[in-house]
């Protein structure tokens, strides 16, 4: 099992699930986790972030409704091999938009035109691999 550097903040305004559910699709989707790979268990996660298991559970039926996952009573959970449909020209907009408020949201609070530009190439190496 890969070493997954999972966190969570609790003064974050998104819920704890949702934080951990944003940060595997990331893992999914940059393929740090290969489709039919075991996931950890429920239980393990929690112990290492410091929450309750029902929190994780909880993620893990979110990312199994994605599609990214499959999850079965007694059974570990698995990545599965997931392809999308492509996104349509109005879900692309608000894509957009978003990263653009990203953007905007990092340069208010003092993040550097150049350091942004990393990070934007840091992510895109992410999903060429």
């Amino acid at each position: 099992m890969p070493d997954l550097k999972l966190s969570v903040d609790p003064n974050s305004s998104a819920p704890v699930y949702r934080q951990i559910v944003d940060q595997f699709r990331t893992l999914l989707v940059e393929g740090a986790l290969e489709p039919g790979q075991q996931m950890p268990s429920v239980r393990q996660i929690a112990i290492a972030l410091g929450v309750h298991f029902n929190t994780v559970a909880e993620a893990y039926r979110a990312l199994a409704a994605e599609g990214l996952i499959s999850v079965a009573h007694g059974k570990p959970a698995r990545v599965l091999d997931h392809v999308p449909e492509p996104a349509a020209p109005a879900q692309l907009d608000g894509f957009r938009s978003k990263l653009r408020q990203l953007i905007a949201e990092m340069r208010a609070q003092g993040v550097s035109k150049a350091r942004i530009r990393r990070e934007l190439a840091n992510a895109q190496e992410g999903l060429q691999g």
